[in-house]
């Protein structure tokens, strides 16, 4: 491909197809194509938030991984808006991008429409939405880590002292509120008597909203925080309280405030359509069930300075509970209903 002269009249989809043809050819001269899987392939990102937001910077830090190691080149964008996402998306798929990764709450139809018109490029992205077999390239994921939300959550059920525990998310859409209530199950749990602040602010990342949110439940008598989004573990360090981080670990920034962190691993489901891409068996599947734990997409971080603080009764039983998950005798509900304070 990159022996073609730029001055071709080609279009760009057209030298794509061209160079498919060729690989063909060389296959049937007697070369086995199974030596071209071992080639990096082309992957693409686009992203509606900074690289450092919580969702994003879990799927950009598996990406980068699989660079490292070999697996694909990649570029990402960040910043993206949903007005810009379709033509973003269009021109990754133009410098033939094999595999295109993101997250399209906001611009679903367009972004299924992209993938229909390119029909030879694999689209993996974040989405409320199921696949459809109308769009065969098109795989929708979701950060099911509901098991570690609620592993999360019964140790802040543990280590809430007045049974009364904020949280402040982002938009009240499924992959949050499937976190929520597992989170509430779980300190429910633990401690039946607990008590829930539910607040959105409407917006994936605005810090300063976040906080100022998160002060309004302290004032009104929460103890504890579960930290959605960005800027809530900054109220709780102020008032010297709790709090519970979510999809990234976030302890080695407020050591005294973050006493557990549900973290998202990205790393299983996009090697699994890395592999599925370069197999030319990529499909419109559910990718959302290789964040579920006994995929190893999910764990609850260590409790770093807080080990020892929390009663080893309750460590314990968060073992048990995580036993019993990853070998399927108990199983964490995923409830998508818009959580309420109770």
């Amino acid at each position: 491909m990159s022996r073609i002269s730029a001055s071709s009249t080609m279009s760009r989809r057209s030298l794509l197809k061209a160079g498919g043809a060729a690989t063909a050819l060389v296959s049937i001269a007697g070369f086995p194509s199974r030596l071209l899987a071992a080639d990096p392939i082309k992957v693409a990102a686009v992203y509606t938030v900074p690289f450092e937001q919580q969702w994003v910077s879990r799927i950009h830090k598996a990406a980068n991984a699989a660079k490292d190691r070999g697996d694909i080149e990649y570029v990402a964008t960040e910043n993206v808006s949903n007005t810009d996402y379709e033509r973003v998306m269009r021109e990754y798929a133009e410098a033939g991008n094999k595999l295109i990764l993101g997250e399209v709450f906001g611009v679903e139809d367009a972004a299924r429409a992209v993938a229909k018109d390119y029909p030879e490029t694999a689209f993996l992205m974040g989405s409320s939405f199921k696949p459809d077999d109308a769009v065969p390239n098109f795989a929708p994921f979701d950060n099911y880590i509901q098991d570690a939300s609620y592993l999360s959550g019964i140790i802040a059920g543990a280590m809430t002292g007045k049974a009364n525990i904020g949280m402040v998310g982002g938009f009240p859409i499924p992959e949050v509120n499937r976190l929520m209530h597992a989170f509430m199950a779980g300190a429910k749990e633990m401690n039946p008597a607990a008590k829930f602040q539910v607040a959105f602010i409407g917006s994936w990342f605005d810090p300063p909203k976040a906080k100022e949110t998160a002060f309004a439940q302290i004032d009104a008598g929460a103890d504890l925080l579960y930290a959605e989004r960005f800027g809530v573990s900054d109220a709780a360090k102020e008032r010297k309280i709790l709090a519970v981080g979510n999809v990234i670990d976030t302890q080695a920034d407020y050591p005294e405030t973050v006493v557990a962190s549900a973290l998202w691993h990205f790393e299983p489901t996009l090697d699994k359509a890395i592999a599925e891409v370069k197999a030319g068996t990529f499909k419109a599947a559910d990718y959302g069930v290789y964040s579920f734990m006994k995929a190893g997409g999910c764990s609850l971080a260590p409790l770093g300075t807080f080990e020892g603080k929390v009663p080893a009764e309750v460590m314990a039983k968060v073992a048990e509970k995580e036993k019993a998950i990853k070998d399927g005798s108990f199983t964490v509900e995923i409830n998508d209903a818009e959580p309420k304070s109770s």
